[in-house]
């Protein structure tokens, strides 16, 4: 296309993004449209893309990180040929495939879910890295970001792990309209301020008229050519471009226009053209993933070995035993026991430093590539990136996290350091699947189980050493527990996951010795949740007392509830946690100052015999 086949495009993908956010008297026209050079040059000239194989190897990839864009993209979808007017039109509405902002569930040219902002980028990265340094297929990675979004500090850990990544396969566009939702953004249209910063962190940077498609097409070409670094191209844009009435205006943002129509006129009224988009080359497959033999590290009844060490040791079995297993870790691996991977299969491992966002949106991007990753942190540093574990629900990714040091029982660290919501957290994820092993052989076949599950997958670790309590060829089905102990006479029944497991089994022998025999439940499937075992331990012992070293709200007293929702008599039910601010204090003392250790369920199960509440 010629400059001014160009020009029409791009009024085109203007026109289609009024037209589609009018239908749906909703939706970012304005937003839409001051891309719409920018996405018309990408697409005729520079993208490679089959929209028929979009599996393709060698296809280039899109990222759109300011996902309330979509008319742009849906029209961009339309000008390719993917789409058709009719479906166009039916944006928002119920049904659709053309949702408020893109999803991969939805579409499958859409890579990641976007729309809260700032995520774009650094799973663009992710991509990249999986293009880089596993596929090398030479495809390049496209990322439409807005100026408003910048503000986000998970964009400048994007671009530091670029940077020092050398990504330069990676391009971000950033559409700098001046306009926010409210008002003005921080820098306006000054430039620089956005060039500097991405400068130093190691980008190449082209400062761009974004309305001139012959500027742009330079600016991608530049991009393409330049080596060692990845590319901001830095896009001078007006936001509601072509039309008067809202062209660089406050006050309109996520607004239809106020007359389609007149705009539509003033645009030039509608076009049908037709983009033929440029193939990508046949891929040569420089990485292919190899797969050895499987076998999981096997331990004995009575050795002692924390779950976090079980865990490096059975991931990097795994890493062998399945050459699509990537491991990313928060620069904790000492503690995490990644490096155990890393030391066998360094060409796998990626180290994402103190930087959990872009550690967990990495990792949607190479699952997005076709990768089965694992992501390892302290469990409390997960917090940070919860927004990214949430929209990576959404995409409907399969990524595995992992989070140590969970729990009062990593001792004298402090509170800072412990765990006490992340069972809540990750209960909460749609779709999610949330594991809690006990011991070493339990850890290492829940790991290898995780890799074949749908979804967001949490594997919660412990920092200190526990007693082997399975044998190496027991099983443990996701949505499965335990019964350790049972007896006809059973008066109540503890229900425990990870560390409390052993203590709930001291307490079950204290018991014992006071002739109150109960049963044991280790409950490691947190969720999905073993309903019946539980509403059957219910029925026969009368009473369910959840010990967990986790805050009361949304841990494994609540995942327990879950068994009983569907109309079933709520059981009489106690429940252990950890309901003060906890200090520095050695684990044991830990334990015991939150209520959870043997002591402590002894006492609370001698309560409830003298106070007759269970039989």
């Amino acid at each position: 296309m010629n400059t001014g086949e160009l020009a029409e495009l791009a009024q085109q993908l203007r026109v289609d993004s009024v037209r589609a956010s009018d239908a749906a008297g909703s939706g970012h026209p304005t937003s839409s449209m001051s891309a719409a050079d920018l996405m018309a040059v990408l697409l005729t000239h520079h993208f490679r893309y089959d929209f028929d194989r979009p599996a393709h190897p060698g296809n280039d990839r899109f990222v759109l990180s300011k996902g309330h864009a979509s008319p742009l993209l849906y029209a961009a979808y339309k000008a390719a040929g993917a789409i058709g007017d009719d479906e166009l039109l039916t944006f928002r509405k119920l049904g659709s495939r053309l949702e408020g902002h893109p999803t991969p569930r939805r579409l499958p040219w859409v890579e990641t879910a976007t729309g809260s902002l700032g995520q774009g980028l650094p799973v663009g990265v992710g991509i990249a890295l999986s293009g880089k340094r596993l596929e090398r297929t030479g495809y390049r990675v496209w990322v439409l970001c807005g100026d408003s979004e910048l503000a986000e500090g998970s964009v400048w850990e994007a671009a530091e792990h670029a940077g020092h990544e050398h990504l330069d396969n990676l391009t971000a566009i950033v559409d700098v309209n001046r306009l926010g939702q409210r008002g003005p953004t921080r820098h306006g249209h000054y430039l620089d301020a956005y060039a500097h910063r991405f400068q130093a962190f190691g980008w190449h940077t082209v400062e761009v008229d974004g309305h001139d498609v012959d500027a742009i097409h330079r600016a991608y070409g530049e991009a393409e050519s330049t080596k060692g670094q990845p590319t901001a191209i830095i896009a001078r844009t007006l936001k509601g471009k072509g039309v008067e009435a809202v062209q660089d205006r406050e006050g309109l943002h996520g607004k239809p226009l106020p007359d389609a129509d007149e705009a539509i006129a003033e645009l030039g009224g509608p076009r049908d053209l037709r983009v033929r988009v440029h193939e990508p080359p046949a891929a040569r497959i420089l990485h292919s993933v190899r797969a050895g033999h499987l076998e999981l590290p096997r331990w004995d009844k009575g050795d002692d070995l924390a779950t976090r060490d079980a865990y490096g040791q059975a991931l990097t079995a795994l890493g062998t035993g399945r050459g699509d297993v990537v491991a990313l870790d928060g620069e904790v691996g000492d503690s995490t026991r990644a490096e155990l991977f890393a030391k066998e299969h360094p060409d796998r491992y990626f180290e994402c430093y103190i930087a959990e966002q872009q550690m967990v949106a990495a990792a949607v991007g190479l699952a997005a590539r076709g990768w089965v990753p694992y992501a390892a942190t302290f469990a409390a540093f997960f917090t940070r990136a919860y927004d990214f574990i949430r929209m990576a629900s959404i995409s409907g990714s399969g990524i595995n996290l992992v989070g140590s040091h969970a729990g009062v029982a990593i001792g004298q660290d402090g509170p800072s350091q412990m765990g006490l919501e992340d069972l809540a957290m990750m209960r909460a994820v749609h779709g999610s699947t949330v594991l809690y092993p006990c011991d070493a052989n339990q850890t290492a076949h829940l790991v290898a189980e995780m890799a074949g599950l749908d979804g967001i997958r949490y594997l919660r670790t412990s920092r200190g050493a526990g007693p082997v309590i399975y044998g190496p060829d027991e099983e443990f089905p996701v949505g499965g527990s335990k019964v350790l102990r049972s007896s006809e006479r059973d008066r109540m029944t503890l229900v425990a996951a990870g560390v409390t497991v052993h203590e709930a089994l001291a307490a079950a022998d204290a018991l014992d010795r006071e002739g109150i025999q109960v049963r044991v439940i280790d409950l490691y499937s947190v969720k999905p949740v073993d309903r019946l075992t539980l509403r059957r331990a219910a029925e026969e012992t009368g009473c369910l007392m959840t010990v967990e070293d986790h805050h009361p709200e949304g841990g494994l007293g609540d995942a327990v509830l879950d068994a009983f929702l569907d109309g079933r008599p709520m059981p009489r039910l106690v429940r252990l946690g950890v309901r003060t601010m906890p200090g520095s204090a050695s684990p044991e003392e830990q334990l015991h100052a939150a209520g959870i250790d043997a002591e402590s369920i002894v006492a609370a199960g001698q309560l409830l015999v003298e106070q007759a509440i269970v039989p």
